[in-house]
């Protein structure tokens, strides 16, 4: 039996006006994700990958179609239905890890989970696991400015997934790191979405990571397409 996506787009539509022109950058795109499943956007700059991303992950509403999301119907909800959606079901890591750098790498990894509500001693005890098996839980106590790229970045993918998201949206997550890290990364954010059946949409111009993952796609004339194998 076919496992069921976790997120569809269907006829997605997204444009924006420049001075007298519409620009359109998706265009009737379609595209799902299922569970534990991990797929490569390959495409280059300027093409829309941020805007799919951003779509699929609520942040901007499309022109046109839907996104569903965990059989939810998200793309007409309200703002705060929506910001709802995002903090508890959606984890966004970006090619700059955006920690905040008065915090220890521990309590980044707290604070998505302290904003939903959970008891201080459970997200600690959280974000202590998530570091673990993220292979840095050393370094928990370790302000940003005191870990290295490839570890900042590791902090960032735990703290995406500490309130257990269904969906993972990656922009470039190993775009600033050498390639032996970004392979080391990638391995870790690998293992984490096999393990937690997160499905898991990584944009990326790495192909040698990108043919790695369960599939690959890119995007042409504002539409999800296949890349193909290998």
């Amino acid at each position: 039996m076919m496992a069921e996506a976790i997120i569809e787009l269907k006829s997605v539509e997204r444009h924006y006006v420049q001075g007298p022109r519409k620009l359109t950058i998706l265009n009737g795109a379609d595209f799902s994700l299922k569970r534990g499943e991990m797929v490569a956007l390959v495409a280059p700059s300027g093409s829309g990958k941020s805007t799919l991303l951003h779509t699929a992950g609520l942040l901007e509403r499309p022109d046109a179609g839907d996104v569903i999301l965990a059989g939810r119907a998200c793309g007409r909800l309200s703002d705060d239905e929506r910001t709802s959606i995002r903090r508890n079901d959606v984890g966004f890591v970006y090619q700059f890890h955006h920690l905040l750098p008065e915090f220890t790498a521990l309590e980044n990894i707290m604070m998505p989970q302290l904003i939903k509500g959970l008891p201080r001693k459970e997200a600690a005890e959280r974000a202590a696991q998530l570091l673990d098996y993220m292979q840095i839980g050393k370094r928990a106590s370790h302000r940003p400015s005191e870990l290295s790229g490839g570890e900042q970045q590791r902090v960032a993918i735990a703290r995406a997934v500490a309130n257990a998201p269904l969906v993972l949206l990656a922009d470039e997550p190993t775009g600033n790191l050498d390639p032996v890290t970004a392979s080391y990364v990638f391995d870790a954010l690998g293992a984490l979405v096999r393990q937690s059946g997160l499905a898991a949409l990584i944009a990326t111009h790495n192909h040698e990571l990108a043919a790695r993952m369960d599939r690959r796609v890119t995007l042409a004339d504002g539409k999800v397409v296949p890349l193909g194998s290998g």
